[in-house]
């Protein structure tokens, strides 16, 4: 099952120096999000597990002082017996059972450099908009407007060592 997991910059290159993603909650297509977007095809499913575990990269991002505040998210292929829905954290939520060998993962998926202000604003309204605040809503949805830029799982290694 392809699952997608929130991370950070400093996430990532931690993630890849212990070769393996060893995260217990990600996000992925379950039945309850299959039953929640009853229209959406394959591939418009998975990008909806993608775009909650950038949503939740922002809740890493809000307690990691990072300096380079990009929403990360890396993709990888868990086991099925591996995985099970985590409903009590979200409809596209999944536990793993174990950590996941840097083998599996496919790919990573990061803000570009241009994103960061927006990003950064996002983050510092998320207490407000979990809040109700409609105007710092509005922040935070307005950070997925940013297309997260795809890195295959051997382009990782530059993208960390760039700081890019």
């Amino acid at each position: 099952m392809r699952v997608y997991v929130p991370s950070t910059m400093s996430g990532l290159a931690a993630m890849l120096a212990a070769g393996e993603v060893a995260e217990p909650v990600a996000y992925a297509v379950t039945p309850a999000l299959r039953e929640w977007y009853v229209d959406g095809d394959g591939e418009a499913l998975e990008y909806a597990a993608l775009t909650v575990a950038a949503r939740a990269s922002l809740r890493l991002l809000s307690g990691s002082g990072s300096a380079s505040p990009r929403r990360v998210v890396v993709a990888a292929d868990a086991p099925d017996g591996d995985v099970r829905p985590a409903p009590e954290v979200d409809r596209a939520a999944v536990h793993l059972a174990a950590p996941l060998p840097w083998a599996v993962v496919a790919s990573a998926h990061v803000d570009d450099v241009a994103a960061e202000d927006d990003v950064r604003r996002a983050v510092e309204s998320l207490a407000a908009a979990d809040a109700g605040d409609e105007d710092a809503a509005f922040l935070v949805d307005g950070v997925e407007d940013h297309e997260l830029a795809w890195y295959a799982a051997q382009e990782v290694a530059g993208l960390v060592s760039d700081g890019a």
